[in-house]
């Protein structure tokens, strides 16, 4: 069966996709007796799209879960969304009011959420298409959306049991509030970042004094809510003044000075300290310590109410920070402003600046939660890779602060919790109660709904079917993996750790896997608004430069970004298929670094692709008349019955190598190591080498072996290959002759594993001497500029009779490899022009190149040559004798610029050794 003469993934990869589907491979049956092994995918937004994170996630995954598939253990990955309450409602509300010019209030909460609904079904299955065209190979009849009947049930009981068993409470305490949004957010979604700002010094008149304590504020909007100032208990300067008030400048309220060595820093400002329980997260606490009033200055839209003078009232937050300033500096309090730079809290999804607002929400009690959780970890039920981040979960879990787990929208799991109207009473309940305890009939269910990494928390177990005990949930929890990223650990990875220990009492997963982000080429972050996003899909199946204009002109990048992609695109992105990006993510994904994406590298892997569909071109013309069950036969049975020349004998030992090299990295989520490891034998060891040293063997009497052992090498090399690119692979072992009874999809076959049988390291050590005489060779020859179509002459000096022997058995390897006349010389006639190396530490390569080169003209391009690379040397070697540069630079850019540093310095001592040799 003959291959076409051009790889097109266009149709080779949709097609298997179907049959995989059709012939339902990815369906993992809770009852087989097989071990099992878990992954849940990390549910991504129900109304998102594919970006190259979701790229690396699903082909970290796709791999880990073919390679356990063909490994024959029972292997579910299971697919799902999320309703990514937030995130939803904002695009919805932003339709609404795009097509409608009306809020959410306008239509009803009711009406609402059937335009959501509505929306997800419109939208909601995009995502999972994108990851169909990667070849995610998910059990879609697991198929799981965090809004679905049998998965709210599960949420609810989550929420009354944690009520129950005192780990859910409802208070008023001081949240982290947007204003645009309008909703309260956990400490996780708010994205805190220096910006610049001010440091202002305010005097705070003493009561029946005639001192003044001076404050140092970074919010004077905020005095407007001030209980107390504070002053640490030690300070000199200020401890006569403790008990006694203060005038509160604007509004004339008397406040204490109080003595607080948690909140004070004498060293800081004045050693004076504002105290606004109501605005400031460690005044809030300074306020539970003391006793203060809380006051809300500002309500839910940012604007200034009572009890601040009624100047400043409906103002909102900048405009009263001006007219305070003003007034301050009129009545004479402003004592200076310096330049002070601030950590400022921004929304993590419309970026508004965060304000700190008591309000009654309810929280989840952590600490008790999270003990299980570190205990876990110590005790090494659940293992994080790389080990670095186990220190971070660490820290985190052990610093822990109650969870603010109810916001103020309307998409999202409404809190079971329903309030009587008669006495107060708040009933929490899995469904809505008809009466209360006091007889009353009128109860009202909370308006807020719960964040949405509460319900997607409980995802490892409510997926498999909890709080029922199912058959997928005895087999499949604990997963195996939990695959993600770092930028996650907290918000997610962390809070399933403690519900699941909570609920199911073993861990959710036994290993943690955080892969690295993708960043772009420069290594800076992929932004929409830097115009350096790549889509995965366009990478996939391609897209011209109108294309990604028009695409991210729709999705409202900034103008500087539209021109960076026609600047960085100019000829728009070709068409790579799934398989080059899968294998490029990788092969990248070194563990602990960021990937640094570039359509050069995969451009390279697409050409790997071709590489391996043109050998396997060349082998299926060459496997006529091959008898591929009585060649498995005689391998099965004693393979040294088979005539296998030394290239075959060296060719099968280093498929075993490679085995056992591939399995040991995916073993390890060494992922990069395992690719590269492949890449390696398939394009060098095998079609740079065996297919070209196996071509005179086919046309003569060691045809049968050679046979087969390129169909044996190329079929297993495609079952190693099946995890990483699923569909060339596919494609091309469904050509192959192969013995009888095999399945009728590689996915479902063997992973193979090393046959010691076949391990010859004599055999290795032979052929790599062989191999390197002829890269001398090679090498030479390209040193001194003599043509690959030239014919030349190779003498070769050998240490002893073995190596003797294997040159005079094996020459041929030689000849064919370097275009060469080869033979075996005790000694170099004295005084010839001649090019030399020494390979296997001491046999000795010697090329005559009299009446080969022009001798003048060679030195002067060698010493051109020397120049160019002595100046590349001093470039390399100033940057890395620069500090800054190998302090502040990405390790991996210092380690690429190290390697570049040692090829030159090389090349330089080879040209330098080649033009000394010209002198004679």
């Amino acid at each position: 069966m003959e291959l076409p003469k051009v790889y097109d993934p266009a149709s080779v990869e949709p097609k298997w996709y179907e049959f995989w589907l059709e012939q339902d491979y990815f369906h993992a049956d809770a009852a087989a007796p097989k071990t099992p092994f878990s992954i849940v995918i990390p549910p991504p937004n129900v109304t998102g799209s594919l970006h190259m994170g979701h790229a690396l996630m699903v082909t970290v995954q796709d791999i880990l879960i073919r390679w356990r598939r063909m490994q024959a253990y029972n292997a579910l990955w299971l697919p799902g969304t999320d309703h990514a309450g937030i995130a939803t409602q904002i695009m919805v509300e932003r339709e609404l009011w795009r097509t409608e010019k009306k809020t959410r209030h306008d239509i009803g909460r009711e009406e609402f959420l059937r335009r959501v609904w509505t929306w997800k079904e419109r939208h909601g299955g995009r995502i999972a298409l994108q990851m169909r065209k990667l070849g995610a190979s998910l059990d879609w009849k697991r198929d799981r959306f965090t809004m679905d009947e049998d998965y709210t049930r599960a949420v609810r009981e989550a929420f009354v049991r944690l009520h129950e068993d005192g780990l859910i409470y409802r208070a008023k305490r001081l949240i982290n509030w947007c204003t645009r949004c309008q909703t309260a957010l956990s400490d996780l979604e708010v994205e805190s970042q220096e910006e610049p700002g001010s440091l202002w010094h305010i005097a705070y008149p003493v009561v029946d004094s005639g001192e003044r304590l001076v404050v140092a504020t970074t919010r004077p909007e905020t005095m407007l809510g001030d209980t107390a100032v504070a002053i640490h208990p030690e300070d000199e300067r200020y401890r006569h003044l403790i008990g006694k008030m203060v005038r509160l400048p604007l509004s004339g309220r008397e406040i204490p000075i109080i003595a607080d060595g948690e909140l004070v820093d004498p060293a800081f400002g004045t050693g004076v300290v504002k105290v606004t329980p109501g605005h400031d997260f460690r005044d809030f606490e300074t306020g539970l310590r003391h006793d203060l009033p809380q006051l809300s200055i500002f309500d839910n839209a940012g604007r200034v109410i009572d009890p601040a003078p009624d100047r400043y009232r409906g103002l909102e937050v900048q405009a009263a920070r001006k007219a305070v300033i003003a007034d301050l500096e009129t009545e004479g309090f402003l004592v200076e402003t310096k330049p002070h730079a601030i950590p400022l809290g921004r929304c993590d999804r419309c970026t508004t600046v965060v304000e700190p607002l008591l309000s009654m929400q309810w929280f989840v009690k952590t600490k008790p939660l999270a003990e299980a959780a570190i205990a876990a970890v110590e005790q090494g039920k659940t293992r994080f890779v790389p080990e670095a981040w186990t220190k971070t979960y660490m820290h985190w879990m052990r610093n822990i602060k109650d969870w603010c787990i109810s916001r103020q929208l309307w998409w999202g799991h409404r809190i079971p919790a329903w309030t009587c109207k008669g006495c107060g009473e708040i009933v929490v309940a899995h469904k809505a109660p008809t009466a209360c305890s006091c007889g009353g009939s009128e109860l009202a269910q909370d308006e807020d709904v719960l964040d949405t990494w509460f319900s997607s928390g409980l995802w490892p177990f409510a997926t498999l079917g909890w709080p029922e005990s199912t058959r997928d949930l005895k087999t499949f929890y604990p997963t195996s993996v939990m695959e993600t990223g770092s930028d996650i650990i907290f918000f997610w990875v962390a809070r399933m750790m403690m519900f699941g220990l909570h609920f199911m009492k073993k861990v959710p997963f036994r290993q943690v896997f955080l892969h690295a982000i993708v960043v772009d080429e420069n290594g800076e972050k992929m932004s929409k608004t830097k115009g350096n996003v790549v889509d995965p899909l366009d990478v996939v199946l391609g897209a011209t430069k109108d294309q990604l204009l028009d695409k991210a002109r729709a999705d409202g990048a900034p103008d500087a970004a539209v021109k960076n992609i026609a600047k960085n695109f100019p000829e728009g992105i070709p068409a790579a298929g799934a398989d080059a990006l899968r294998f490029t993510l990788a092969a990248m994904a070194a563990q602990g670094r960021n990937i640094r994406l570039s359509m050069a590298r995969v451009e390279g892997y697409r050409h790997f692709a071709n590489k391996i569909w043109n050998a396997s071109r060349f082998v299926l013309m060459n496997l006529e008349r091959f008898d591929a069950d009585a060649f498995a036969d005689k391998l099965a049975g004693d393979p040294g019955a088979i005539r296998f020349s030394l290239a075959d004998r060296w060719i099968l030992s280093r498929l075993q190598h490679t085995a056992s090299e591939v399995d040991d990295a995916l073993e390890a989520f060494r992922l990069n190591d395992a690719a590269q490891a492949l890449y390696r034998f398939i394009w060098n060891d095998f079609c740079d080498w065996y297919i070209e040293l196996s071509k005179p063997a086919l046309q003569g009497e060691g045809r049968g072996s050679a046979q087969g052992t390129l169909g044996h090498v190329l079929e297993t090399a495609m079952r190693l290959l099946h995890p990483f690119m699923p569909f060339l692979s596919e494609e091309i072992w469904q050509k192959l002759p192969k013995p009888a009874g095999l399945p009728a999809s590689l996915m479902i076959t063997l992973y193979p594993r090393a046959d010691d049988r076949l391990v010859d390291d004599a055999a290795e050590k032979r052929m790599e001497l062989l191999m390197e005489t002829a890269v001398a060779v090679r090498n030479l020859r390209a040193e001194y500029g003599v043509p690959p179509s030239t014919a030349v002459d190779v003498l070769v000096r050998v240490p002893d009779d073995t190596t003797r022997q294997l040159m005079t058995d094996h020459g041929g390897i030689v000849e064919r490899a370097a275009r060469a006349s080869m033979r075996i010389a005790d000694e170099v006639p004295a005084g010839k022009l001649a090019a030399k190396a020494v390979v296997g530490g001491n046999v000795e390569v010697i090329v005559p190149l009299e009446g080969l080169i022009d001798v003048a003209a060679e030195k002067v391009r060698l010493e051109k040559e020397a120049k160019k690379a002595q100046k590349e040397i001093d470039f390399l070697t100033k940057k890395l004798e620069n500090p800054s540069f190998v302090e502040r630079a990405p390790q991996d850019v210092v380690d690429r610029e190290r390697s570049r540093l040692a090829e030159e310095t090389g090349r330089l001592q080879r040209l330098q050794a080649a033009r000394q040799q010209l002198e004679g």
